[in-house]
């Protein structure tokens, strides 16, 4: 699909004008946004970064109209799986459920995950994510015995490959209790994450027929004094069930309490907190906010596992209470998650379709709460990097759309957007998935 404006390769100073921008991805305090929360105004790209965010001022410099269309910074996805999307074609989920996920992609991996597979299904990934609009990732990586040096190696690939385009961040996701547990591969597991400047993560529940335990409690003592003594942030999957016994989000914050960790920690999915009796659920958001836990919700792939019977139609939408958390105090996002894996049969790392569904399925419409943060702003703050802000001086990142309103970017997937890398337009082309085969 042609580009509904064409800036040309040669021009490298030029004005987008008749922008409308969200106020709240905007480090610029003089805007006036209306009530969809978006500001009009003009942007001046000089030379890859931008130069301006405010009024026409003649100037002499070409100028591309917008004619009102919503302009984002690049999108910030906090939470994917690049190490395994992609192999639904080979490895399907039997049955949609959590535990048919688990079962196929471990036969996938074992037969399976070669470096060159890895490195295949992770550009692949990439060129998606790039092509939509990401510009900074961060993927979660199955760190067991056989193949951690291969997928950590070859993400250390990616990133290189990759820098400047999409900045690549690792979390090294394990079952914690076989690796806590286990100290030798613990201690390879910590070694490996330092060395390539990860996130140390784990799997802080797996067993739905069984309460928090005080053995998970010091598997969780022993992650953060691991993860402070080498300087590592956290970031768990939490209570990824439909469980009344999966309860550890809990668990996770006393022991930042306890521990006084003074590092970033983000706990991921946290579905079971939306079927907590209102007392329990009060008493567990605040504790998180006391800790400073980051939450991040996963509402496609959650969609996709949670309350999965045959024959039965879902009863909960399987997502985190994020009103709730977010009027606590707490930190809060949305992402990708598994994209074309057992986890989650559809998807492809675009960050407009995670918001347009966000909002359906956890209302951020009607709603005063600067919602779009949870794609751009907040995940580039808790990664610790400047992206998902547009602010003078910065990259010209950039997302634009033909969208006027917030109505009108969310009633169609604006398959018509145009990205730009440093000022300059990106192929959006994607890749075919015969690349696969």
């Amino acid at each position: 699909m042609p580009d509904f404006i064409t800036i040309p390769p040669s021009v490298t100073s030029y004005r987008l004008t008749n922008a409308r921008v969200p106020a709240c991805l905007a480090n610029v305090p003089h805007l006036a946004p209306n009530a969809d929360g978006l500001a009009p105004c003009d942007i001046v790209i000089d030379n890859g970064r931008i130069a301006e965010i405010g009024p026409t001022i003649p100037d002499g410099l070409p100028r591309f109209d917008l004619d009102n269309g919503i302009v984002f910074p690049r999108f910030v996805d906090v939470h994917t799986h690049i190490d395994k999307g992609q192999i639904w074609h080979r490895a399907p989920n039997p049955d949609g459920t959590f535990m048919g996920a688990r079962m196929s992609v471990m036969a996938d991996r074992e037969a399976n995950w070669s470096a060159e597979d890895v490195r295949k299904r992770m550009d692949f990934a990439l060129r998606c994510a790039f092509a939509h609009g990401t510009g900074a990732l961060r993927t979660h990586i199955d760190t067991y015995p056989q193949q951690m040096a291969t997928s950590w190696g070859v993400f250390n690939e990616m990133r290189e490959a990759w820098k400047g385009r999409i900045t690549l961040q690792a979390v090294a996701l394990f079952p914690m209790d076989r690796t806590v547990l286990d100290e030798p591969e613990f201690r390879r597991t910590v070694e490996t994450v330092a060395k390539y400047g990860g996130v140390l993560g784990g799997l802080t529940f797996l067993d739905e027929n069984m309460p928090p335990s005080p053995r998970t409690d010091a598997m969780l003592d022993h992650l953060m004094q691991a993860a402070a003594a080498n300087g590592l942030d956290l970031d768990f999957h939490v209570d990824e069930s439909s469980s009344p016994n999966a309860r550890s989000l809990k668990q996770v914050a006393e022991a930042a309490l306890r521990n006084r960790f003074k590092g970033k920690i983000v706990a991921g999915h946290c579905c079971s907190l939306s079927l907590a009796d209102d007392a329990q659920r009060a008493e567990t958001i605040a504790k998180v906010a006391e800790a400073g836990i980051a939450v991040v919700s996963l509402p496609m792939c959650n969609m996709y596992l949670q309350d999965r019977k045959a024959g039965r139609t879902p009863r909960w939408r399987g997502v985190a209470p994020l009103h709730e958390l977010a009027a606590a105090g707490v930190t809060v996002m949305v992402a990708s998650d598994n994209t074309r894996d057992p986890f989650y049969a559809y998807g492809d790392l675009d960050m407009l379709e995670v918001y347009r569904e966000a909002t359906r399925i956890l209302h951020f419409d009607h709603s005063d709460r600067p919602w779009l943060k949870t794609v751009a702003t907040t995940p580039g703050q808790v990664m610790g990097l400047p992206n998902g802000t547009m602010a003078v001086g910065a990259p010209a990142g950039l997302v634009l759309t033909r969208a006027r309103t917030m109505n009108e970017l969310l009633s169609r997937p604006q398959t018509d957007r145009m990205v730009l890398y440093a000022g300059k337009a990106v192929d959006r082309k994607l890749p075919d998935y015969r690349e696969l085969d």
